[in-house]
């Protein structure tokens, strides 16, 4: 009797069945659909509901002012506000795929509203000629749009996430010639990926793209279309001609079949209902039209709104919210008047085993060998029915089939019930979502779940997130954040134990994105005591600043040792506050001291100098001044006595005064007092030899080449301030003297008086410029005879080098001797003569 009662309700349009179910009562009250605007988003989302300003309002039935309302589709209130938007007549107003309400009125602008009905700021434009032709009509699609102006031009946004209207190729329509039809093709159905527009032009069809305007015969169809849609798959198109005949066409425009409709006026609606049938609708009359021609009337004494859904037609009326879909073949099989497939004989198995049926066992022993069919279709009813009672009946004889099949997936039957535990949550009218199973795996879970959340159904979608096991993080953060929105009473210590109590369920939740939101709010302190939860330094810190917690900031970044944070408040204190205040900030936090140091002494001299100052580290400023120094030095002008060694100077100068102020840095005094010296003789000696040789030199280098230009009285000079030891002195005037060649001022200086240094340097010096002969000079002054050997073998004089070993009595440096003369026989016989000497006398 189940299967009768359950199969009555079905109507058969060829060989497919149809059924209509009642979904909800609506809960609204004095709704008149004809008299208002409506939008109803797919997926059983919301319905937006605005009076009509172009119909008649009978005077005081209502107010003058016009209302935006928003239920959802069981007519439960959501919102409302008033239409205060200017622009002219409201001409279309759709759901975008992310719930947003976009409306467009005459002049092209477009007003953007949430499911809240709070005015989504700033308002965008169809553009500027939008605006001065006026649109008439505006056809939407996933999250685009596409206008029809008076003027006959059609403007298109793609995508409203960035705005960009650009007009359409002109379709050469006039004012006086406006379409009868107009209809999109989405992009993702096309070939070249853009939106494609259908006009039913003249006795035919103009298709528009953004290249070219293409002309579709009116001669294949037979006359003017008055009508068009599309199939949700693209593939499709249904016409209403002007004859009356609806004409089902691919979308190449190849006609598959046609209908005669008993009325020649174009339907209100039209809209397909899956891929199977196309419904029509007139004042009083739903026709449904199938591909075999056939087709099903339903009478209605009320107005109806179309919903497309991926499945069906939601019908929504001014008191009942409906669905008609094609029956699912897995229902069919079960519910099927007469109907002997394995699933309905296992159902009606169960109910012969509820009334104790020996004919229970026997329908078994009937479908053993389809018995995992019959649960398996049991099963997929069970998901496709809207009525609690059923799914539970259809579920139970998937069980009590699945005890007697040894190799059925047994998680099968328990995800179908996860999923029908979901939906049903969702279907009660105070959530007024009527999803159907196929449409809610379109959508999938995570988008239900984001939609509830949007809805601020707060509680439910945190359950469903804990039945998949989902995260539960975005539920909770937006639940806090429409708390501190709501609850502007409450005193910020007790809203911050309520939030708390929440926020602890989800690990790794950002409290800096909750205490952001509370700054936004105007609730600064609640801020700051929901950021000192946040763990993580990273979106701590950021968030203190925003809030004026700059010292707090700092305390914890320096803490978190992450120095890119201690610079980022660092900079951001440095800019805001007076320099003496943001010194002394720093100045009890050694990190940060340090790294702002630093960065200062890299880039910002003249700041950390005041930093210094203000600390009384002098030694630091005289530090940075002959730094300075050192950098004015490297100016490629800073030569050929530049005078820009002057302020150089200075600078050390200064240094050297500040370093004087301190016992500690004596040395540094005396070394900066006697650079200033040197530069400023350096200074002289380059503009008075007009040669940039000298700045920056050594003392010994600077005598050197003053000696060698032959300016002996710059270099004693430099000699007498710098308090140059004689030793020095002659290895550097011996070797310069060299250098230069001037060996007879060698000689001369050799004979003043007696070197400090002895002769040897005289000989080192001669022998590395080359002159042998000049060394010979000073070789016989030589003291020490190994001294004298060594010099004779360096310049090749066997014979003496020799003799001087020989006076030596050293062996070794004999042997050593042969060594360097070991290529020249008579040389080496010498020595060899020698060292025998010497070995027979005792001597090693």
């Amino acid at each position: 009797m189940a299967n009768v009662s359950v199969a009555a309700e079905w109507q058969l349009l060829y060989d497919r069945y149809y059924r209509k179910l009642d979904i909800y009562q609506m809960q609204w009250k004095h709704i008149d659909l004809t008299r208002n605007k409506i939008a109803c988003a797919p997926f059983g989302g919301p319905i937006a509901v605005i009076r009509d300003d172009s119909k008649i309002v009978q005077l005081y039935a209502e107010s003058a002012l016009r209302k935006l309302r928003i239920y959802n589709s069981a007519g439960v209130p959501i919102a409302e506000t008033v239409w205060k938007n200017p622009g002219g007549r409201l001409i279309g107003m759709s759901w975008m795929e992310d719930q947003t309400l976009m409306c467009i009125v005459q002049d092209g602008t477009i007003y953007r509203y949430n499911i809240h009905a709070e005015c989504i700021e700033p308002n965008l434009s169809m553009g500027k000629e939008c605006f001065e032709q006026n649109v008439v009509e505006c056809m939407f699609w996933g999250n685009g749009v596409v206008c029809l102006t008076e003027a006959g031009k059609l403007f298109c946004v793609p995508d409203f996430k960035e705005v960009k209207p650009f007009k359409l190729p002109d379709p050469g329509l006039g004012s006086e010639e406006l379409p009868h039809c107009m209809v999109v093709i989405e992009p993702q159905f096309t070939v070249s990926g853009n939106v494609e527009v259908l006009l039913g032009v003249g006795d035919g069809i103009e298709v528009v793209d953004e290249d070219e305007v293409r002309q579709v015969d009116g001669g294949i169809m037979g006359g003017p279309v008055q009508k068009i849609t599309v199939s949700r798959d693209g593939r499709f198109l249904a016409c209403f001609m002007h004859d009356g005949r609806l004409v089902l066409m691919n979308i190449e425009f190849k006609i598959l079949f046609e209908y005669q409709c008993e009325s020649a006026l174009p339907p209100e609606q039209m809209a397909w209902c899956g891929l199977d049938s196309v419904l029509l609708y007139w004042d009083d009359l739903l026709l449904m039209v199938g591909p075999s021609k056939d087709s099903i009337s339903y009478v209605y004494d009320a107005p109806l709104i179309l919903i497309p859904e991926c499945d069906g037609v939601r019908i929504l009326s001014n008191t009942n919210m409906e669905f008609l879909q094609r029956v699912p073949d897995s229902t069919v099989s079960i519910f099927k008047i007469g109907s002997t497939s394995p699933a309905s004989l296992l159902f009606d198995a169960l109910d012969h085993f509820d009334r104790r049926s020996a004919k229970a066992d026997e329908n078994l022993r009937l479908i053993r060998a389809s018995l995992l069919e019959a649960v398996e279709a049991c099963i997929d009813a069970a998901g496709h029915e809207f009525d609690v009672s059923r799914q539970r009946a259809l579920l139970r004889a998937a069980s009590y089939g699945q005890a007697f099949c040894s190799n059925f997936q047994r998680d099968r039957i328990q995800e179908m019930c996860k999923t029908l535990r979901v939906l049903n949550a969702v279907r009660d009218p105070e959530i007024g979502i009527p999803l159907s199973i196929q449409q809610y795996k379109s959508l999938t879970a995570p988008v239900l779940i984001a939609r509830l959340i949007n809805a601020q159904r707060h509680l439910l979608a945190l359950r469903i997130s804990e039945y998949y096991g989902m995260n539960q993080e975005v539920v909770i953060m937006h639940w806090a954040c429409a708390k501190i929105t709501a609850s502007l009473a409450i005193p910020d210590a007790t809203l911050l134990e309520i939030l708390l109590d929440k926020l602890r369920l989800c690990k790794g939740i950002s409290y800096a994105a909750v205490a952001a939101h509370a700054d936004k709010s105007g609730r600064r302190k609640l801020a700051a005591m929901l950021v000192e939860h946040e763990p993580r330094s990273s979106k701590q810190i950021p968030l203190l600043l925003s809030i004026g917690e700059e010292d707090v900031a700092l305390m914890k970044a320096t803490e978190s040792g992450d120095t890119d944070l201690v610079y980022l408040v660092l900079f951001h204190i440095w800019q805001k506050r007076p320099a003496l205040e943001f010194f002394a900030t720093i100045q009890a936090k050694p990190l940060a001291r340090d790294l702002f140091i630093n960065y200062a002494r890299c880039y910002k001299h003249e700041f950390l100098k005041d930093f210094f100052l203000s600390n009384g580290q002098l030694q630091g400023v005289a530090f940075l001044l002959w730094k300075e120094s050192w950098e004015l030095g490297k100016n490629p002008m800073a030569s050929k006595g530049s005078p820009l060694h002057g302020p150089r100077i200075k600078l050390i100068e200064k240094a050297q005064n500040l370093f004087a102020e301190t016992k500690e840095h004596a040395f540094e005094s005396k070394a900066a007092e006697e650079h200033a010296k040197l530069l400023r003789i350096q200074h002289e000696l380059e503009v008075s030899t007009k040669q940039a040789i000298f700045v920056d030199s050594s003392i010994s280098d600077t005598i050197r080449t003053c000696i060698a230009l032959g300016n002996h009285r710059a270099a004693m000079k430099v000699k007498t301030e710098f308090k140059v030891s004689d030793k020095r002195w002659y290895w550097l005037k011996v070797f310069a003297l060299a250098t230069a060649g001037s060996w007879d001022a060698l000689e001369k200086f050799s004979r003043e008086k007696r070197p400090p240094i002895g002769f040897r340097p005289f000989v080192e010096a001669c022998i590395d410029a080359g002159e042998k002969g000049e060394a010979l000079k000073y070789i016989p002054k030589l003291s020490d005879p190994r001294e004298r050997a060594e010099a004779y073998a360096r310049i090749g004089m066997a014979k003496e080098a020799a003799d001087a070993a020989s006076q030596a009595k050293d062996g070794e440096l004999l042997g050593r001797l042969k060594l360097s003369f070991a290529q020249n026989t008579a040389a080496s016989s010498i020595f060899d003569t020698l060292r025998d000497r010497l070995s027979f006398q005792g001597i090693p």
